[in-house]
């Protein structure tokens, strides 16, 4: 009978940030894995055994914009010292679209054929169900 270990991290909405720790913690008990399952994408059915190939990756950035050397009231200093939001703003502007959502070229990769190809498969079958399932506010549009 083989055996199964189980590492249970439930921070993912979180970036995970103790996952690392988790499973050092652990290493002595789980040892080297001969196969490893990340069991958290859903599934559309439960006839069948889905398995993910891709996932979407999570960017934690730490940012820190000074622009005056103590805290200025903004009526005194709005135009004269330049607001940090504004800053943040103009720098994540230089990785994607506000627009449009389309990041820069430096962060695309080409696609495989056999992942674009799964990708509409998975498309048809899931249809418009697997975005209208979830409620959005009056005037908002899914993204496309």
């Amino acid at each position: 009978m083989p055996r199964v270990v189980l590492s249970l991290e439930t921070e993912e909405e979180s970036g995970s940030p103790n996952l690392i720790k988790l499973l050092k913690l652990a290493s002595d008990s789980i040892g080297t894995p001969d196969v490893c399952f990340c069991m958290d994408s859903g599934a559309f059915d439960y006839e069948s055994l889905w398995i993910t190939s891709s996932l979407r990756g999570i960017c934690i950035i730490d940012l820190t914009v000074e622009c005056g050397k103590d805290g200025y009231h903004s009526g005194e200093v709005g135009g004269i010292v330049p607001e940090t939001f504004r800053v943040v703003r103009t720098l994540l502007d230089r990785l994607d679209d506000t627009e449009t959502g389309q990041v820069i070229a430096e962060l695309n990769c080409e696609v495989p054929a056999w992942k674009a190809a799964e990708a509409k498969a998975m498309a048809k079958l899931a249809g418009k169900g697997m975005y209208e399932k979830y409620a959005v506010q009056p005037g908002v549009k899914y993204c496309s």
